[in-house]
Formats: C-alpha cells, sequence, structure tokens
C-alpha cells in the first residue's frame, strides 16, 4: 500500500483565525476516534464541509528495503477538533468514525491553545507530542522565526535539549519543539 502525501489538517484555513465568521452560532466539539481513523474522519469532515483541525505531524521512517519514508500523523492520537452547529456534531457522529463527542465549555481558550499548536506545526521541524503536563519555566520566545508571534509556552529541559511545550488545556497535553536557550525569555 502506497504512503499517502500530507493532506489538509484544518478546514477551512481561517478556521483558527476567526471561528465565527465559520458559523457565528457555532460551538467547539472534541471528538475521540475510533482506532486509527483520525484521517478517515479529516477526509468525511471536509467533504460535508464541516470545519475542523486535526494537526498531523511527519514522521520518517527507514524500510527494510532502505528508503526513507515519510507518513503523516495525528500530534494527538485518537482526537480531531470540530467546530458547527448542532446538525454538523450530528453529521460528524453519523461518520461511523469517533467513539465519544465532547462539547467544548470555553471555546476561546480551545482557540488560543490550538492556534498556539498550528504556530508550532508551521514553523517547528521537530514537532513532539507532550502526552502529560511538563514542570518547567513559563518563558516566552524573543528570538528567531517566532520571535513575533508572542509565543508563550514551558521551558525544559529533555534529553539535554530545552524544549518549549504549548499545552492544550482541554485535553491535558501539548506539543514542544527544540529551542535554544538563548531565544527565550523566562517569565515571572
Amino acid at each position: 500500500m502506497p504512503i499517502l502525501g500530507k493532506e489538509p489538517d484544518l478546514f477551512p484555513k481561517a478556521l483558527l483565525e476567526a471561528p465565527g465568521a465559520v458559523d457565528p452560532e457555532g460551538q467547539w466539539y472534541v471528538t475521540y476516534t475510533l482506532s486509527r481513523r483520525e484521517k478517515d474522519l479529516m477526509r468525511r469532515l471536509r467533504n460535508q464541509k464541516i470545519a475542523h483541525y486535526g494537526p498531523l505531524v511527519p514522521h520518517r521512517k527507514k524500510s527494510p528495503q532502505g528508503r526513507v519514508r515519510t507518513s503523516y500523523l495525528p500530534l494527538f492520537a485518537g482526537y480531531v477538533f470540530v467546530f458547527g452547529s448542532e446538525e454538523d456534531r450530528y453529521n460528524t457522529v453519523a461518520t461511523g468514525c469517533i467513539s465519544k463527542c465532547i462539547p467544548v465549555v470555553d471555546g476561546d481558550e480551545l482557540v488560543a491553545d490550538l492556534q498556539r499548536i498550528h504556530l508550532l506545526a508551521e514553523h517547528g521541524e521537530d514537532l513532539q507530542a507532550e502526552i502529560r503536563p511538563i514542570v518547567g519555566q513559563r518563558a516566552r520566545i524573543v528570538r528567531g522565526p517566532l520571535k513575533d508571534r508572542e509565543l508563550v509556552g514551558t521551558v525544559t529541559e529533555i534529553k539535554s535539549q530545552h524544549r518549549l511545550v504549548v499545552m492544550v488545556n482541554f485535553l491535558q497535553q501539548g506539543a514542544s519543539i527544540q529551542v535554544d536557550e538563548a531565544d527565550v525569555e523566562l517569565i515571572d
């Protein structure tokens, strides 16, 4: 079976910038998918024009023949964030790809968290999932390609690398990228 190229993980592209423009009456839902059905769900949602976000990250692996292959895996295994009306929620559940659909109470906080994750995914070459909250010092990036983005997270040292961790509070999971210690400023 061939490995597919990267598919869109955000629909529509302006969803995280202005969710209210997509659907003024919309609400955020976090869907927990059946095993390995995240990309299938996102394809079905795109076909139905339902707004969603499920960050994908590259995963490189060497085949037995020695070829390096890149596949794209979900950053948050099992989760896809959906934005829409009650009818959109119903159509999402009707896809048969999910086991649970949870409404989000504080959509603004979720959007802010997802914007930071999306920013890391666009600019971070070594984006890694962090499946539990990380202990460290709050910091912001002040140098480098992300300096103008007001990116705030937690800086910690993992395996002799400094990493900036951004959390999605609703999931209590996050993502991290490697940063140079000189590029961050600690926050009290």
